[in-house]
C-alpha cells in the first residue's frame, strides 16, 4: 500500500488527532502505533510512511517537523524527530 493511500490518510489522521488532544509534540511512532497498534512487528514497517505523512501535513502547513527543537525537513533529517502544530 503506497503512503498516500488509505494507510497513509490514516497516519496523517492519526497526527492531526494525537496532537490536538494534547499540548506539545508527538513523535511520529506514535501515530503508526495509533494505526497499527502496540505490537513492534506491525507497527514499525509503518515509521516509514509516519514520517512520510508528516511531511505532507508540513508541507500542507499543517505541522512543524522538529529535531533538536529546530524546525527541519522530515525528507533529509536523520534520526528522531518530533511533529508539532504550527505556531502562531
Amino acid at each position: 500500500m503506497s503512503p498516500s493511500g488509505a494507510a497513509g490518510r490514516a497516519l496523517e489522521e492519526s497526527i492531526r488527532s494525537l496532537l490536538a488532544a494534547r499540548a506539545g509534540t508527538i513523535c511520529p511512532s506514535e501515530a503508526a502505533r495509533a494505526v497499527a497498534g502496540e505490537d513492534e512487528a506491525a507497527w514499525r514497517p509503518l515509521m516509514p510512511a509516519a514520517r512520510e505523512a508528516a511531511g505532507r501535513l508540513a508541507d500542507a502547513g499543517e505541522v512543524e517537523v522538529t529535531q533538536r527543537g529546530e524546525v527541519v525537513d522530515v525528507r533529509t533529517a536523520r534520526g528522531p524527530v518530533r511533529v508539532r502544530r504550527v505556531s502562531g
